[in-house]
């Protein structure tokens, strides 16, 4: 959700900038602009649309300077609009800034600084900033940032230029992000890792209320009152490719096809010739999930795990919500925090609410050294490998599998699990990804099916117990990319209310991983297609046959020990979201309105 980059060096700076605007695409924005410093003049570049349209802009009237900041935004506080779009300046233009989050007290400030004489032209809560830090500035731009962060409430990560000092990139952040890439006479300023990986690997993380000075030999580091902070560096092992298209289509084709590796190799790291290794430290009475989106589907399903493998007392809770509710002090529960970029803004502050009740914390997430990492002692990450494509399937999937280690892990130790069993399942999960590779090759019927459905008006979902939380994330899926209307439901629910919508040929597709529930499942599916439904169920081989006794169409799945079938189901799910989507013609990468990373309430 919206992005940063910035350079300062010896090289030119608009295609770098460009370039790694370009790698922020999969953030979600609707606007994109750039700002130089060219010669003894700020000079600014932006527009509404696609960075393609910043890149001609950028052609017919190029920048030429070593020095510089670029943004794209994902419209919070005013349309998209070329006005609209950063960097925004101060009403002298000796100023130019980027800013990602949200400043909640910009009315207030707005009116102050309106009766101060300053003019705005936008209807952001940027442009305030830099008219707040223009009225602050007396020479010293590292003093005036710091007291600008006195008057802003809200989130916010900054990037500053300034004529009066052409030789520094000032950067800061509250609550949103920024990465620091340090290289030889030159420095990288990003939002996310991707936008400057193809020049550097050493990167410094800045936490709350860092101030960085960014100079060509190097970068120095404050805290909010000016004293120098020493952070330590990271050294990103990932390789740049790695995020390339690689031949496919689409980003998220690819992430699905690398879920199997993505699987194995997240096996691999939390098992050795030992066996499993510890997941968390010590047993748990209580472990709840918090997240937000996929993730909180991924959590659900991590919840049925530890009810079933471990015995325990196990939900999963939406950050956004959990935030904002009454709790109870729990010092013998556990919180694990689940985010795939590791900087939702509602999953760290739900973390930061169970911390402050005295609950023991952890976190699940695909990032190093993000905000969620570094604001617990155990993080659990997933080796997905970076996801581009802002539809979650790969880490999604390794979620889920981690969850299922962790559960094992919790069984083990408080005497639910046998070793038997925890031997059992790890000699399946290893034998998944060959499975998964078996799914992901049967495309045609689900593409056809797709061609055929794409003017559907509304589609439903339904599972009972785990299969309900799949039903929810291919529910979603499906209505991030190709925008068709869908709805997931428990299966025994749709009745009370919601079969009402239920028309002739309106598509019900059923999950089913669980024989107990199998025909409680098939019941509610008859009852739909009694009402003019055209159903199909998902389920492993060894239900196909009773499956399409109920059902028009039957999509099944290797058959697997019934803890890993939520792994292997969802693959045909994302599978119809991906072809569905490509048949409505939609941005399948980068879907309208969306972001990757949500770092905003």
């Amino acid at each position: 959700m919206c992005g940063i980059v910035g350079y300062i060096g010896n090289r030119e700076c608009q295609e770098i900038l460009l370039d790694g605007l370009r790698r922020l695409e999969y953030r979600g924005y609707d606007s994109a602009g750039i700002a130089v410093m060219q010669g003894e003049r700020v000079q600014v570049r932006k527009c509404a649309g696609r960075i393609a349209q910043l890149e001609g802009l950028a052609r017919r009237n190029p920048l030429s300077g070593k020095m510089g900041i670029g943004h794209t935004r994902w419209a919070t506080h005013g349309e998209p609009t070329d006005l609209n779009a950063h960097p925004h300046q101060d009403v002298k233009g000796n100023i130019a800034l980027v800013h990602n989050g949200i400043i909640e007290n910009h009315g207030m400030l707005r009116n102050y600084l309106e009766k101060q004489g300053c003019r705005f032209v936008s209807q952001t809560d940027t442009e305030v900033i830099a008219h707040l830090i223009h009225s602050l500035y007396k020479g010293d731009m590292l003093q005036a940032i710091r007291e600008a962060m006195g008057f802003l409430e809200g989130s916010y990560a900054l990037a500053v230029i300034c004529e009066s000092e052409p030789d520094s990139l000032y950067c800061v952040r509250l609550g949103s992000p920024l990465v620091v890439g340090m290289g030889a006479g030159e420095m990288f300023l990003a939002s996310d890792i991707p936008a400057i990986l193809p020049h550097t690997r050493d990167m410094l993380f800045l936490e709350d209320k860092e101030i960085a000075v960014l100079r060509r030999d190097g970068v120095r580091v404050y805290d909010a009152v000016g004293a120098i902070r020493h952070p330590s560096p990271y050294h990103i092992s990932w390789d740049a490719a790695a995020a390339e298209k690689g031949g496919y289509a689409h980003f998220m084709l690819k992430e699905m096809m690398e879920q199997p590796q993505a699987v194995q190799g997240t096996l691999s790291a939390y098992t050795g010739k030992e066996g499993l290794r510890e997941m968390l430290p010590g047993k748990v009475e209580r472990l709840d999930f918090i997240a937000c989106g996929t993730a909180y589907h991924a959590g659900r399903v991590g919840a049925y795990y530890l009810r079933q493998l471990a015995g325990i007392e196990s939900a999963a809770h939406i950050a956004s919500e959990y935030r904002y509710c009454r709790l109870f002090p729990q010092t013998d529960a556990g919180v694990l925090a689940i985010s795939q970029s590791g900087e939702t803004a509602d999953t760290l502050a739900a973390l930061q609410k169970a911390r402050a009740m005295g609950m023991q914390t952890a976190a699940l997430t695909n990032t190093v050294g993000s905000t969620l990492d570094r604001s617990v002692k155990t993080t659990l990450l997933t080796y997905a490998g970076p996801e581009i494509a802002v539809a979650s399937t790969k880490a999604y999937i390794t979620q889920v599998e981690t969850l299922l280690l962790l559960a094992m892990d919790q069984g083990r130790k408080n005497g639910a699990l046998s070793g038997e069993r925890l031997g059992d399942i790890l000699n399946q999960l290893g034998r998944l990804p060959e499975k998964m590779e078996e799914v992901l090759k049967k495309q045609t019927p689900i593409q056809h099916y797709c061609d055929g459905h794409m003017n559907e008006k509304l589609m439903f979902f339904i599972g009972r117990g785990v299969d309900y939380a799949l039903a929810m994330e291919a529910a979603l899926k499906l209505k991030e990319v190709s925008y068709l209307p869908c709805e997931a439901y428990a299966a025994g629910e749709l009745k009370h209310g919601a079969i009402a919508l239920i028309e002739q040929g309106t598509p019900v597709f059923a999950i089913c991983t669980q024989e107990e529930l199998l025909e409680k499942t098939l019941s509610n599916l008859r009852e739909t297609k009694a009402r003019g439904a055209e159903t199909v169920c998902i389920c492993p081989e060894t239900m196909e046959k009773r499956a399409r006794q109920e059902a028009d169409l039957v999509w099944t799945v290797p058959d697997s020990d019934p803890l890993l079938l939520p792994l292997l189901i969802m693959l045909p799910m994302q599978l119809l979201a991906y072809h569905m989507a490509v048949a409505k013609g939609r941005d399948v990468d980068k879907p309208r309105n969306l972001a990757k990373s949500v770092t905003v309430e």
